[in-house]
């Protein structure tokens, strides 16, 4: 026990009296991200050509070969996120009952689980309920003529930002009530621009769309430099793309299985949330925003030939008015992911600083939270979670294989850095983050060399764990009086 840090050693796994059942948990809280309009709005897009626009950085987006691929894309994606990043941490959480930073010390140690991903996940979710909070401030404030940095964007952010780091410290009984109702907003928004555009789908030309983007040229930001569009994707890129944006997208949700796992009564409560709050509603709530702008395009809806971004033509779709009070709809629906991030903060301190009263240590993520929204420094963070998602593409894959290495149970803890899962994460997310890499001077011809970074880099995390283990580079296991394994 004395060589277990206080951290782990006061970790207590939550009893199976009090576990819940899939869909009133895991199923609810899933699938308010998934439906969360920032996700779909840009499944047709994959990639945006310049930022506040609603087009492709390929001409044609994910529709450039039309629906059938998109959709082969779309299911594939999602059930990458089920089968690879939630499942393993899914099960890992129900079995023992205890949190990611727990259970992350087997694969990198108990003083590498504290830095990651234990206290640094629950540092970087204060970011996402930055950006949660800066986009529904601007949502909730435009129409009475308010932008950022303003007093009433600031207002609204700052009530946002409290609100939600409170539902989060509360539980996830309490994040599930919240995430019950709200995402029915985005389903039925979702479905009643599916119905004014369905009309339309049989006659979607993606050659059409293709042609209308290749025509684009706008002026970024510096008011002289020229951009277009890029040549469109072959059916393999397309499919590689929505890999890329849906996986990135998810991965830190995936890793935070364990959270929701401890939460569940057994392993068809695991399969279940994932199956309906991960995979089914990523394919809804994305199969939908693909099938609204086919529709759109084909039953000549489209006011712009070239958007593809789905909130973007929903003026065009049901009119000016109608889509104003969407949009602030599909604010209010944001507040769900917002608890998310704020309850993996909150289980992140609640852990690792077992000593510290976690309203004042999520008080001060929370204070941070705000400022970064306020400043509207939150509002350009968009290439810095790119980075953060492409590191627990690694994460999730060593997880995997140390799972799978351990007889499907979970190790206990190791001493200090694990060796096996510090090489394969740093391998890996050097593989996952390659096009941010490619940025530096010199290493331009990196920029695209690993389709779908994010499943490359839970490959590489897997299989590098994998010989790495068998290599012996595992560091000691320790006892861990108390722990659980189903």
């Amino acid at each position: 026990m004395s060589s277990l840090p206080s951290y782990v050693a006061a970790a207590q796994p939550v009893p199976q009296s009090k576990r819940v059942p899939w869909f009133s948990s895991t199923a609810q809280t899933y699938a308010g991200i998934m439906l969360w309009f920032v996700f779909w709005h840009e499944v047709p897009v994959g990639s945006v050509l310049l930022q506040g626009k609603p087009y492709s950085e390929f001409a044609g987006g994910t529709l450039a070969h039309g629906l059938g691929v998109a959709f082969l894309g779309l299911i594939l994606a999602a059930l990458i996120c089920h089968f690879l990043f939630y499942v393993v941490p899914g099960m890992l959480g129900m079995k023992t009952g205890l949190p990611l930073y727990i259970v992350g010390t087997s694969t990198y140690g108990v003083q590498g689980g504290f830095i990651m991903p234990g206290f640094l996940m629950g540092l970087l979710q204060f970011g996402w309920l930055a950006v949660n909070s800066f986009f529904a401030g601007i949502l909730l404030c435009a129409p009475f003529g308010y932008g950022p940095k303003t007093v009433p964007h600031a207002v609204v952010a700052a009530v946002w930002a409290i609100a939600a780091a409170f539902m989060g410290l509360k539980g996830i009984q309490y994040v599930a009530r919240v995430a019950t109702f709200l995402p029915l907003i985005p389903l039925v928004i979702l479905v009643v621009l599916f119905v004014s555009t369905v009309g339309g789908i049989g006659n979607f030309d993606s050659n059409a769309v293709v042609e209308a983007s290749q025509k684009l040229e706008l002026v970024a930001a510096d008011g002289v430099t020229k951009v277009t569009p890029k040549a469109p994707l072959p059916v393999w890129g397309i499919i590689a793309l929505l890999a890329t944006y849906i996986v990135g997208f998810f991965a830190t949700a995936g890793a935070a299985g364990c959270d929701f796992g401890m939460n569940n009564r057994d392993a068809a409560d695991v399969q279940l949330g994932g199956l309906v709050g991960i995979a089914g509603a990523t394919i809804f709530a994305g199969g939908l925003s693909l099938l609204i702008v086919a529709g759109a395009h084909g039953g000549g809806k489209a006011g712009d030939p070239a958007a593809l971004q789905t909130t973007a033509l929903m003026a065009d779709v049901v009119g000016k008015q109608t889509a104003a009070v969407f949009w602030y709809l599909l604010a209010i629906a944001a507040f769900p992911p917002a608890c998310f991030s704020a309850f993996i903060a909150a289980n992140s301190f609640k852990t690792t600083l077992p000593n510290v009263n976690p309203f004042v240590s999520c008080g001060i993520g929370t204070l941070v939270a705000i400022a970064l929204a306020v400043s509207g420094v939150a509002g350009d963070a968009v290439s810095v979670f790119k980075v953060i998602g492409a590191s627990f593409g690694p994460i999730c894959g060593a997880m995997a294989a140390d799972y799978l290495l351990s007889g499907r149970q979970w190790a206990g803890p190791r001493a200090g850095f694990n060796p096996a899962g510090w090489i394969s994460w740093i391998l890996g997310f050097l593989v996952g983050a390659v096009d941010f890499i490619a940025k530096i001077p010199g290493l331009h011809a990196l920029e695209g060399s690993v389709p779908a970074a994010p499943v490359a880099a839970f490959l590489v995390g897997f299989i590098l764990y994998a010989v790495l283990a068998k290599a012996g580079l595992e560091s000691q296991k320790l006892p861990m009086p108390g722990a659980t394994d189903r």
